[in-house]
């Protein structure tokens, strides 16, 4: 049999399984709810996710005040952008975090403490 015609066989073999192993892999995770992270912006959210998060004083008058809302701290711990440049990921016991995203059409920076039990909302600057 010819090199090009075994390649061929090959190439069609792997693609059919690459197809397979996607929907199988896609509908795992909606089912179970997992995500993929592999890159530190991802993991670094996904661990402050994962822990019981409490809020500072300032942001709890935030949302009194309705200026901001639990949803909008989501926004940040989902679709935010880590600035490892500014944060402090050397300290212990509590790592800060200063995540950029946007608030109600504005830009704006939280500051996250993120400790090894829970991760508290410290402030957020527009």
């Amino acid at each position: 049999m010819a090199f090009l015609k075994r390649l061929g066989f090959f190439l069609f073999g792997l693609s059919i399984g690459l197809v397979f192993l996607t929907i199988f892999l896609k509908k795992k995770s909606e089912e179970t709810g997992t995500e993929f992270c592999y890159f530190p912006n991802c993991r670094t959210l996904k661990d402050i996710r994962a822990k019981q998060i409490s809020y500072s004083e300032g942001i709890v008058q935030l949302i009194g005040r309705k200026e901001l809302d639990s949803t909008d701290i989501n926004g940040f711990l989902y679709n935010g952008e880590v600035d490892f440049g500014k944060s402090e990921t050397k300290t212990k016991p509590c790592k800060t975090y200063y995540i950029e995203g946007v608030v109600k059409d504005k830009a704006a920076i939280l500051k996250v403490k993120n400790c090894s039990e829970k991760a508290v909302i410290e402030s957020i600057s527009f």
